[in-house]
C-alpha cells in the first residue's frame, strides 16, 4: 500500500496500464512534455515516449475524433481534454459516432476509449473552467460516465475504464485533486463501473453526493453524527446509475437528500429522486430534496462561493429534511 492523493492515484493507474499494455496510449493538449495542466500525466512520456505520450494541437474535435479512429484499429486511447468546459468541439464526436458505435454496428463492434476531463469549481478558475457538466454526457445511451471522489476509487475506475470495451468519460473533479491522500494498493485493481459504493451506514436518513461534493458532504454531516444517523452513499458511476443501492437505502431511512455541485435543473439530483419517487414513494416519510449549485453561469473567483455548494448548505439542508413530519 502506497499513500496517494486522488491525482496520483490516476496517474499511477495509467503507468500501470500502459506497461502491462503497449495499446493504450495517452495525449491531449500539454498531456506530454508538461504533464497536463495539473500534471495529472507527468513522467509518462519520459518513461513510455513520445509514440504513446504526446501532446496534441488545441482541437478537441480532432482529439476525440482521433480517439474513436484509434480504438477502432485496436488501440486504448486515453484522451484528455484540458476541462471539462472545452469540450464542447468535440461534443459531436462523442455523441455521433463514440456513443453510437456498439448500437450502429448491432454490437458487433464498441469503441475502448476513456476520454479524461478535470471538472467543477472549487479553483477560483475562469467560467469555462469551472462547470459540473456531468449531466450531458450522462444523457447520452452508449456513454458511460465515472466520477471518482477517493484515491482509491480513482484508480480502480481508471483502471476499470481502460479495460472497458465501450467509450468511458472519466470526470476528474480538480478540487479535490491533491485535497489528501489515501492508503492505494500498488497492483492493478479495478472498481466496478456503476456499482455505488455505502460510504457510512445509517437509519434516519439517506443522503448521496459524488465528486468532491462526497468530501463536502462528510465534513458537513460529521458534527450531526449523534443527533442524526446518516447513510451517506458515494454515487461513483452517474451512468449507468446503480438505482438499487439509493432505492434500498431510502427503503430503510425514509428520506432523501442529493448533493451536486452543478446547475439545479436537470442534474443527477432530479433523476435520482424521480427514481426514488417511483420506485420507493411509499417508504418516504419527507419529500426528497437536493442542494446543488444555482441556475447560472459559474461566478468568476471573487463571486464563486456565492454559487459553490458548501457545508453550510449541506448542514442546513440535512436539519430541514430531518425536521420535517407529515
Amino acid at each position: 500500500m502506497a499513500e496517494m492523493t486522488l491525482l496520483q492515484a490516476i496517474n499511477n493507474a495509467l503507468d500501470q496500464q500502459m506497461e502491462k499494455d503497449p495499446t493504450v496510449v495517452v495525449f491531449g493538449e500539454d498531456a506530454g512534455f508538461e504533464g497536463g495542466v495539473f500534471r495529472v500525466t507527468a513522467g509518462l512520456q519520459k518513461k513510455y515516449g513520445e509514440g504513446r505520450v504526446f501532446d496534441t494541437p488545441i482541437a478537441e474535435a480532432a482529439i476525440i475524433g482521433a480517439s474513436i479512429g484509434m480504438a477502432i484499429n485496436g488501440l486504448k486511447p486515453v484522451a484528455e481534454i484540458q476541462f471539462s468546459g472545452f469540450v464542447f468541439p468535440g461534443y459531436n464526436q462523442l455523441v455521433t459516432h463514440a456513443a453510437r458505435m456498439r448500437n450502429r454496428s448491432r454490437g458487433k463492434y464498441g469503441l475502448g476509449m476513456v476520454v479524461r476531463m478535470p471538472y467543477g469549481g472549487g479553483v477560483r478558475a475562469l467560467e469555462h473552467h469551472s462547470e459540473s457538466l456531468e449531466t450531458l454526457f450522462a444523457h447520452i445511451p452508449g456513454l458511460k460516465l465515472v466520477i471518482p471522489s477517493t484515491p482509491y476509487d480513482a484508480k480502480g475506475l481508471m483502471t476499470a475504464a481502460i479495460k472497458d470495451p465501450d467509450p468511458v468519460i472519466f470526470m476528474e473533479p480538480k478540487r479535490i485533486y491533491r485535497a489528501g491522500k489515501q492508503e492505494v494498493p500498488e497492483h492493478e485493481y479495478t472498481v466496478e463501473i456503476g456499482k455505488a459504493k455505502i460510504v457510512k451506514p445509517g437509519k434516519d436518513m439517506t443522503v448521496v453526493a459524488w465528486g468532491a461534493m462526497l468530501r463536502e458532504t462528510q465534513k458537513a454531516i460529521k458534527p450531526l453524527e449523534g443527533d442524526i444517523d446518516i447513510e451517506l452513499i458515494d454515487l461513483r458511476t452517474i451512468a449507468p446509475m446503480d438505482s438499487e443501492t439509493i432505492i434500498e437505502s431510502v427503503k430503510k431511512t425514509g428520506r432523501l437528500l442529493v448533493v451536486q455541485e452543478s446547475v439545479k435543473t436537470l442534474g443527477i439530483a432530479s433523476e435520482i429522486i424521480s427514481r426514488v419517487n417511483e420506485e420507493a414513494f411509499i417508504y418516504l416519510e419527507a419529500p426528497p430534496s437536493r442542494v446543488s449549485g444555482h441556475d447560472i453561469t459559474v461566478p468568476l473567483p471573487k463571486g464563486e462561493h456565492h454559487h459553490t455548494v458548501d457545508e453550510k448548505r449541506i448542514v442546513h439542508a440535512v436539519k430541514t429534511l430531518a425536521q420535517y413530519a407529515v
